[in-house]
């Protein structure tokens, strides 16, 4: 089991016994392209903040974004704003992109095993592709990733 494997297995179990805590966030890396997806990525792995994900807010700042896990689709009924869209496997590599995915939209990868929610134009700014693999690092509100 991988390092990451290993975080994500605690993560899921220390879900299943709390919900995350609202402060948890992580930087999401393209470690195949050398740059960040995301420098402040809430992490929804509970019942309710899975259910919630971005409804009730205005929009996504530049590097911000949600991480539901497990999830293999996302709905944007009810949303103000477009979102980009990056399914990831088990071993978070990328599976499908959707960018500027509207309000009352509808997206699903059934080979996926979580999505990020991301800033419209996320996708496009940093090249982000098909294959490529992503990670996962703790991060603190204001920190500057590496």
């Amino acid at each position: 089991m991988s390092f990451w494997e290993k975080i994500r297995a605690g993560l899921r179990a220390s879900f299943a016994a709390r919900p995350p805590i609202a402060d948890t966030r992580m930087q999401v890396m393209n470690r195949t392209r050398g740059n960040v997806l995301a420098m402040q990525v809430e992490v929804a792995g509970a019942g309710p903040s899975r259910r919630k994900g971005l409804l009730g807010r205005t929009g996504l700042e530049a590097g911000e974004g949600l991480w539901i896990v497990p999830c293999e689709s996302v709905h944007t009924f009810f949303m103000k704003f477009p979102i980009d869209l990056v399914y990831l496997d088990r071993k978070n590599r990328i599976r499908k992109l959707r960018s500027e995915v509207g309000p009352w939209r509808v997206s699903a990868c059934f080979s996926a095993h979580s999505v990020l929610e991301l800033a419209a134009g996320t996708i496009r700014a940093t090249e982000v592709q098909r294959g490529d693999t992503v990670e996962f690092v703790p991060s603190v509100k204001g920190d500057i990733p590496i």
